[in-house]
């Protein structure tokens, strides 16, 4: 079964987009995109995918060990989630060097470095809760989740939310719980939560982000007043208070939502 688990999440997904449009014609622009969709992101099946775990240790040691990230939990869960299998076979090459790739839709997957230090900078101990805004292509959440998080993670577009979803699932990845929906709202039926992950840029924090942040909590996020231009900003909330801590510049794709961009 799980030999064409990758194969049967794209095929799910073409079958609900196409109902979903049942109601209009389907004109030329509408099929190149089922075509274009199919070749996105983890197009092989998990288990007939190469193990590539050289490659991993290399990203490790040389990328993420050797720029001061220090967290053993971080580490481990570098090290054990393949990076490649959220991304195209045709990008398989590139899937453990330092920089983001697409995954078509407008997003990408972070470049690993980045996805070490926010997850480092998040300070969270097993069986923590933690929200991730924008799921992507679902490599951040099973790092999470690798470090024994349990996470609820939103995304706003459609065919990602259906191709990731089924994505987690044939990887057997349990802990985390995805929701279709505007990030920027978060997951108020689930909070609070002990930490929240924002991976997308906008130019504000979210406020309902920070109302269900749980207290002692840490929230990380891009901010920036201009696309594609922004500093990872951590979060603490404790006793009441706000405090904000400025870290690396970064550059993200957009937080799209009511409170956002």
């Amino acid at each position: 079964m799980i030999l064409s688990c990758g194969i049967a999440a794209w095929t799910g997904v073409r079958h609900r987009v196409l109902t979903w449009r049942m109601k209009s014609v389907l004109s030329h622009s509408i099929m190149q995109y089922l075509r274009n969709t199919t070749n996105k992101h983890h197009s092989l099946p998990p288990s007939s995918a190469p193990d590539m775990r050289i490659n991993r240790e290399r990203m490790v040691r040389d990328q993420i060990a050797a720029r001061g990230i220090r967290d053993p939990n971080v580490i481990q869960a570098m090290l054990t989630v393949k990076r490649h299998l959220f991304m195209t076979e045709a990008l398989y090459a590139r899937a453990y060097e330092d920089s983001p790739a697409p995954i078509g839709h407008g997003q990408t997957i972070s470049q690993p470095y980045t996805v070490a230090l926010m997850s480092e900078l998040l300070e969270a101990s097993p069986g923590m809760r933690v929200l991730e805004i924008g799921t992507g292509s679902g490599y951040q959440a099973a790092v999470l989740a690798a470090m024994g998080l349990t996470v609820f993670s939103v995304e706003r577009i459609r065919e990602l939310f259906f191709a990731t979803r089924e994505l987690l699932q044939c990887l057997s990845i349990q802990n985390v719980h995805m929701k279709l929906d505007d990030g920027t709202l978060g997951m108020p039926e689930a909070a609070p939560f002990d930490r929240i992950i924002v991976t997308a840029g906008g130019p504000l924090v979210p406020p309902p982000l920070l109302d269900q942040l749980d207290e002692p909590g840490i929230l990380v996020i891009p901010v920036g007043e201009q696309r594609r231009m922004q500093r990872l900003v951590r979060i603490i909330k404790d006793n009441g208070k706000i405090y904000k801590e400025n870290k690396d510049a970064v550059s993200f794709v957009d937080l799209v939502g009511l409170h956002a961009w």
